[in-house]
C-alpha cells in the first residue's frame, strides 16, 4: 500500500468530496473518479507519444488532432460552470467516439455516463488529481494509490459491491503459482484483484532479489522483471496474459482502471456473463483465480448448454465453467460458500465427483466466517485443483485467524495462519490445524468435503476424585460452615 501519507491525504479528500458532494454510493464515486483520472492520463500518455515520435523522428498521430478541446490541459482551466457543460456535453462524446483507438477501457466508455452534478464538485477532484501527479508517479504508487481508493469499498460495502481481501488473494495467487507465458482469467474479475496480483506474483518470481523491496504488509515493489530475458515473453504478460470477464459493466470500468494503473496499458477485461449462452470459451487458460458470486441463481432459459450439472446455483456452475476453462494440467483457486463441500443435492455431489474424479483436488482450506465482514458472515473455503491428474489425498487446512480481527472493525492482529499455509502447502504437511485425507474415505463419506468430517476430536480424559474422598470434603465444609453461622450468633448476642 502507498507509504506516502500526503497521497492518501488526496485520495482521501478526493472521496470526501464526492460523498459531501451528493454521490454518496461508493461504488458510483469510484466509478467517476476513475472517468477523472483516465482522461488525465490519456493526454499524458498522448503528450509521451508525441514525445517520443520526436525522438525517433517518427510520424505520430495524437488523439486529440480534431479535439483539442477534450485535453485536460485546456478543460481543467475553464470556469466552473462552463467545464461541467464541455465535460459532460463535448469530453465524455470525444471518449465514446474514441472506440478501440486506444484501450479496452476506452471501449467500456462507449456506455459511461458522467454525472457529476456539481461544478464545484468537478473543480476539487479536478485539483486533487493534478496534485496526485499520477503521470510523475511510477507504477507502483499509481497502482497503490488506486488500490487505496478501491479500499473505500471495504468500508462501505453497498449494494452488495465488495472486494476479496488482497492478503486472501495474495494467499491464492500463492498456492497456484502462475507462471511467466501461462495465461490467467478471473471469470467473475470486479476490481480485478486476482488479476494484478498475478500479474505482481510472476514479475516478482522474475526479478532479482536485490532489487525488490517489501512493505509492512509484505507487498513486494519494484516489481521490473529483470530475469525475464525473452521481450517476447514480457510483451505476452503484459498484453495477453491477462484476462477478466464481469457482467456488470461498472465494475469492467473499475478492473480495467486497476490494472492500468499498475501497468498493463490494454487490460483485457471483458463485459460479458459467463453462465449465459453467449460465452463459449473452452479450455484456454493455465490458472484460473476467482471468487464468483455465490447465494445466487440465474434464469433457467440463459444457462448455457455446456453444463452438465443440473442447477441453477451459481456457486457450483461457476465450478464447473471453471474446469472448463482450464487446459489440461491447468490449476485453479477459488472461494466457495461451506455448503459448496457437504451439500447433499445431486448437484453438489456431482460438483464433488467432477473435482476428485476428473481432477487433482489438492486442498480445501477452511476459512473463519469473519473473513467476509463487515458486509458478508458466511463459512468460506478456498479450493485448489488441478485439471487432469489422479486424486489420491486431499489436504485440509483449518484457517482460525488471517491477520485480523474476525468482528465488522477487521483491525490487524497478531494471530494468523496464512505463512503456516503457505510454507506447509508443497509439503502437505499434517499439523494441529492441517490434515491429509485418502480420497478413499472421501469417497466413503459422499464426496464430503468438509474438514469437520474427517478432523479427529480429541477427548481430554478428566480423572475424577473417588466419591468417598469428595463426601468427606463436603462434610467438613459444612462443618465449618456451621460452626461460623454460631460465631456470627454469639457476636450479635453480645451487640
Amino acid at each position: 500500500m502507498i507509504s506516502s501519507s500526503n497521497i492518501k491525504q488526496k485520495v482521501d479528500s478526493l472521496w470526501d468530496k464526492f460523498w459531501s458532494g451528493g454521490i454518496s454510493n461508493p461504488l458510483t464515486a469510484i466509478e467517476q473518479m476513475s472517468y477523472l483520472i483516465f482522461l488525465k492520463r490519456l493526454e499524458d500518455n498522448d503528450n509521451a507519444g508525441i514525445a517520443s515520435a520526436k525522438r525517433r523522428n517518427t510520424k505520430y498521430k495524437s488523439l486529440f488532432a480534431k479535439d483539442k478541446e477534450c485535453r485536460w490541459s485546456y478543460w481543467s482551466q475553464l470556469p466552473g460552470d462552463v467545464m461541467l457543460k464541455h465535460v459532460r456535453d463535448k469530453v465524455f462524446e470525444f471518449l465514446r467516439n474514441l472506440g478501440g483507438e486506444t484501450s479496452t477501457f476506452t471501449q467500456h466508455m462507449q456506455d459511461a455516463y458522467f454525472i457529476i452534478p456539481k461544478a464545484s464538485l468537478l473543480q476539487e477532484a479536478v485539483k486533487i488529481i493534478d496534485d496526485l501527479h499520477i503521470s510523475e508517479q511510477n507504477v507502483d504508487v499509481q497502482g497503490d494509490m488506486y488500490e487505496y481508493l478501491l479500499s473505500q469499498l471495504a468500508t462501505a460495502g453497498k449494494n452488495g459491491q465488495f472486494r476479496t481481501p488482497r492478503h486472501i488473494i495474495r494467499m491464492m495467487v500463492k498456492l497456484v503459482n502462475p507462471k511467466i507465458g501461462e495465461r490467467v482469467c478471473d471469470p467473475a474479475c470486479g476490481t480485478s484483484g486476482f488479476l494484478f496480483n498475478a500479474y505482481q506474483h510472476i514479475l516478482e518470481s522474475n526479478t532479482s532479489s536485490e532489487v525488490l523491496d517489501y512493505d509492512e504488509e509484505g507487498i513486494p515493489h519494484h516489481l521490473i522483471g529483470d530475469k525475464i530475458a525473452d521481450k517476447k515473453l514480457f510483451n505476452f504478460l503484459k498484453t495477453h496474459s491477462l484476462t477478466g470477464y464481469d457482467f456488470d459493466s461498472t465494475m469492467t470500468r473499475i478492473g480495467a482502471m486497476n490494472l492500468m494503473l499498475h501497468g498493463i496499458d490494454n487490460p483485457k477485461i471483458l463485459y460479458t456473463d459467463t453462465l449465459s449462452k453467449k460465452f463459449n470459451e473452452k479450455e484456454i487458460y493455465d490458472v484460473v483465480l476467482a471468487n464468483p458470486p455465490f447465494k445466487g441463481s440465474i434464469d433457467e432459459n440463459d444457462v448455457n448448454s455446456r453444463f452438465k450439472l443440473k442447477t441453477k446455483k451459481t456457486e457450483l456452475l461457476f465450478i464447473e465453467l471453471i474446469y472448463d476453462l482450464l487446459v489440461m494440467g491447468g490449476r485453479a483457486a477459488v472461494i466457495v460458500p461451506d455448503g459448496v463441500l457437504f451439500g447433499t443435492s445431486n448437484a453438489h455431489i456431482d460438483l464433488r465427483k467432477i473435482l476428485i474424479d476428473k481432477c487433482k483436488l489438492e486442498g480445501i482450506i477452511s476459512m473463519p466466517s469473519g473473513v467476509f465482514k463487515p458486509y458478508a458472515g458466511v463459512s468460506t473455503a478456498v479450493v485448489v485443483f488441478q485439471k487432469g491428474g489422479i486424486t489420491d489425498k486431499v489436504w485440509f487446512y483449518d484457517m482460525q485467524a488471517d491477520g485480523y480481527s474476525l468482528d465488522d472493525k477487521r483491525n490487524k492482529t497478531e494471530a494468523n495462519d496464512i505463512p503456516d499455509i503457505i510454507e506447509k502447502w508443497n509439503r502437505k504437511e499434517f499439523s494441529a490445524k492441517s490434515l491429509l485425507v485418502d480420497v478413499k474415505e472421501i469417497k466413503e463419506n459422499k464426496y464430503d468435503l468438509s474438514i469437520s468430517r474427517y478432523k479427529k476430536i480429541e477427548y481430554e480424559e478428566i480423572e475424577y476424585e473417588k466419591p468417598e474422598l469428595i463426601m468427606r470434603k463436603v462434610l467438613k465444609l459444612e462443618k465449618e460452615i456451621e460452626s461460623d453461622i454460631e460465631n456470627i450468633k454469639q457476636m450479635l448476642s453480645k451487640k
